[in-house]
């Protein structure tokens, strides 16, 4: 016990100036330091909590009492179009590039409302334009393909498709509904989009998605079930057992 507390000791006056009798005082004990107040939340942050929330109308209201920006308005756009409020979000899209024309997000985010609004060669203008800003976003460029495949030019949209893979090959699979950026993704034929994915997966070397989207175009009521075995982007999955089994089984219509 002595020898354990001597240690003690030594260690405690370890580092502190001696007294003129050879001692050195004891170090005054540490004093707790206060705590750093909470940085308040801006209004915008607060927005973005109440978008993650899918409380649309209060993240607006939020976003409202920040200064007036491009991105703000984007975000206020984006809260009505989740309310399913076209016009609204119309409104502030297009104020948002009225205030920063180079910003290609609140364009792309027009063209979705046009899209909406099955005005698609209006909503194809506005990817276009969007990605003569951005070239490069997969989001953009999946949104350019939707369009083209609402209005039946499946060849353009597989090609989009393609493209957006190549730049993402998650672009179609994320389910976020957050951020600046809105991806469409309602299509009135299902069935034959879930074929064109299956199709772009598959050339892109994607096997157990492009397998998951052919049995979805399938289930979705898929008629053309020979395109599967004819179609070249499909030879690689000709040896898969999961693809024999799909193309042997007896349809299956949800």
């Amino acid at each position: 016990m002595g020898v354990h507390l001597s240690l003690l000791v030594m260690l405690a006056f370890q580092g502190t100036p001696q007294d003129a009798s050879g001692f050195r005082p004891a170090a005054p004990p540490d004093l707790p330091k206060a705590a750093q107040p909470a940085k308040p939340l801006s209004p915008e942050m607060r927005g973005d909590i109440f978008m993650a929330r899918k409380m649309y109308r209060e993240a607006a209201e939020m976003y409202k009492q920040e200064p007036e920006s491009a991105i703000i308005a984007n975000k206020i756009g984006i809260s009505y179009h989740q309310m399913q409020d076209l016009n609204m979000a119309r409104k502030y899209y297009e104020r948002a590039i009225k205030l920063d024309p180079a910003y290609s997000e609140a364009v792309n985010n027009l063209g979705t409302v046009y899209y909406a609004q099955k005005s698609y060669r209006r909503a194809i203008t506005q990817y276009k334009k969007a990605l003569r800003l951005k070239p490069d976003s997969a989001s953009m460029i999946s949104n350019l393909g939707t369009a083209y495949f609402a209005r039946k030019n499946y060849d353009l949209a597989q090609e989009m498709y393609q493209k957006a893979l190549e730049l993402d090959p998650e672009v179609f699979e994320r389910r976020s509904t957050q951020g600046t950026l809105l991806q469409e993704r309602s299509v009135e034929e299902r069935a034959r989009m879930h074929y064109t994915l299956a199709k772009a997966y598959a050339k892109t070397g994607k096997t157990d998605l492009a397998i998951l989207y052919i049995r979805k175009a399938l289930e979705e009521g898929f008629k053309e079930r020979e395109k599967f075995q004819k179609e070249p982007e499909f030879a690689v999955l000709q040896d898969n057992d999961e693809f024999k089994k799909l193309m042997a089984a007896e349809p299956r219509v949800l």
